[in-house]
């Protein structure tokens, strides 16, 4: 797996960021094993703030506010196409977590920064692969492989 960090967001140390680039890419790999993803993937990473994501999230889902993660899959699934979709191309797309959001629901939920922004990466990266939370039956599909990928890195919730 191929994966490029942007760090736009500044409150994180050089330090930290290496060590949390580390648990962000174990994450991501997780959610691709998971959720059958390709091995070889290659995906966009952007950690940003709340103004960030607010003006992404206006731009593309005209929605005046922040959200935590938005992820932009170069493929989407429609319905004709089967559960799990064949990637021939590598390249997945772009995710987008706001460091600021990340770090309010960690305090809000009573779990670790570290979960909650890998917890991210991983709802990210599955949203890449095809799954979707709109409809109940998604949602359980999307949960369960979140849950299994949280479990391979021992971050399940407490």
């Amino acid at each position: 797996m191929t994966l490029d960090i942007l760090w736009e967001e500044s409150s994180i140390s050089e330090q930290a960021r290496e060590e949390l680039g580390l648990r962000i890419e174990q994450g991501i790999r997780a959610a691709l094993q998971a959720g059958a993803g390709p091995e070889e993937a290659e995906i966009s990473l952007t950690l940003t703030d709340d103004a960030g994501i607010r003006a992404l999230n206006r731009e593309y889902r005209h929605l005046d506010r922040p959200t935590d993660v938005l992820s932009f899959a170069l493929r989407e699934r429609d319905d004709e196409e089967p559960e799990v979709l064949d990637f021939a191309d590598e390249m997945l797309g772009d995710i987008v977590i706001s460091v600021e959001r990340a770090r309010a629901q960690a305090d809000e939920y009573g779990h670790p920064f570290l979960r909650e922004i890998v917890y991210l990466a991983v709802h990210g990266t599955l949203h890449l692969l095809g799954y979707d939370h709109e409809e109940k039956a998604g949602k359980s599909a999307m949960r369960a492989k979140e849950e299994e990928a949280m479990a391979l890195l021992n971050l399940s919730r407490n």
